[in-house]
């Protein structure tokens, strides 16, 4: 038998002062049997019915578990890449503060809601680069996502392919046959056109291998001028950029692989949508062992206890009879 519950040196005290007060009380009442003549038999059927029933109600308390039994634990999971543009567009304060700073806010969001699944991070602009492999450290990866920003890759344009194609190989390289399709996702985020030359194969390399692709766009069609270190940015006729968000490629990326498009903007923000799409996204079993466990027995005790203080308020003693 196990004991769910110990009892503490305070209570082990408590129980032996009442232990104490009540055979003071006991030797009292029969000394007084004794003297009156009186059989102090009822008396003494009276102290074992309550000594048993408190006995019981401690042991309830201390939580008796017993009949072993075998369950099988399964620890179940998915695996999700997040891909971030780190083009100098997402410097735009379209959304505020920037579009970037609110997508950093919303990633932290993403990876507390997704706290038992492992999470990488990619970022990319013409390039794709791994900041965080798949892993199960949130706190090192909430680190990784507040580093990020606009300067920490080449940017020539933006280009879709290279962060889906690292997504699929790093997924694809941990997939088993008993996992294949079912738990496999990429979170595209962006606000631009994609200038990629094999965006398209490299999606349908992601729907072959069943590898679930949801896409993000941040900003506004309304747009913002884009901030640099000595004003804005200007294009070769020396006017200043406005970058508007250019959602086709990301709809038009998730409809071709079977994905879903959400948005944030001034007035939208798709982030509770798009945590409750990757939650319907069936997990995988990561491991499944056999583990022994016990359940508590304490209302046996318990019920017995009842019972018998039933029996002791129906059960009276009479010292004296009149």
């Amino acid at each position: 038998m196990k004991w769910v519950n110990s009892l503490s040196t305070f209570e082990i005290v408590l129980a032996a002062i009442f232990v104490l007060f009540y055979l003071s009380f006991l030797w009292r009442v029969i000394s007084t049997t004794r003297r009156l003549g009186l059989p102090a038999r009822r008396v003494i059927i009276k102290t074992i019915l309550r000594t048993a029933y408190f006995g019981l109600i401690i042991v309830s308390l201390l939580g008796p578990s017993f009949g072993d039994t075998s369950r099988e634990i399964k620890t179940v999971g998915k695996d999700i890449f997040i891909c971030v543009d780190l083009s100098q567009s997402m410097n735009a304060n379209d959304v505020q503060p920037s579009r970037l700073e609110k997508v950093k806010f919303e990633l932290k969001n993403i990876v507390e809601a997704f706290n038992s699944d492992r999470i990488g991070l990619i970022m990319f602009s013409s390039e794709a680069y791994m900041q965080c492999p798949l892993t199960y450290d949130n706190n090192a990866l909430n680190l990784f996502i507040q580093t990020l920003n606009t300067g920490m890759v080449p940017n020539f344009g933006t280009d879709f392919g290279p962060p889906l194609e690292m997504a699929t190989e790093k997924l694809i390289a941990d997939d088993t046959v008993l996992t294949r399709s079912k738990s496999k996702i990429t979170i595209l985020i962006s606000d631009g056109e994609d200038f990629g030359d094999n965006t398209n194969e490299i999606a349908e390399e992601l729907e072959s291998e069943g590898i679930t692709l949801f896409t993000l766009g941040v900003g506004t069609k309304r747009g913002s001028k884009i901030p640099i270190r000595n004003g804005y940015k200007k294009d070769n006729n020396g006017n200043e950029v406005v970058s508007q968000l250019n959602s086709s490629s990301l709809e038009d990326l998730a409809e071709n692989t079977g994905g879903e498009y959400f948005e944030i903007n001034e007035s939208r923000n798709d982030v509770a949508r798009l945590i409750n799409a990757i939650n319907s996204v069936e997990g995988e079993t990561r491991d499944a062992k056999q583990v022994d466990a016990t359940q508590n027995r304490y209302f046996y005790f318990l019920g017995l206890a009842l019972l018998l203080m039933v029996l002791d308020v129906l059960f009276s003693v009479k010292l004296i009879k009149l």
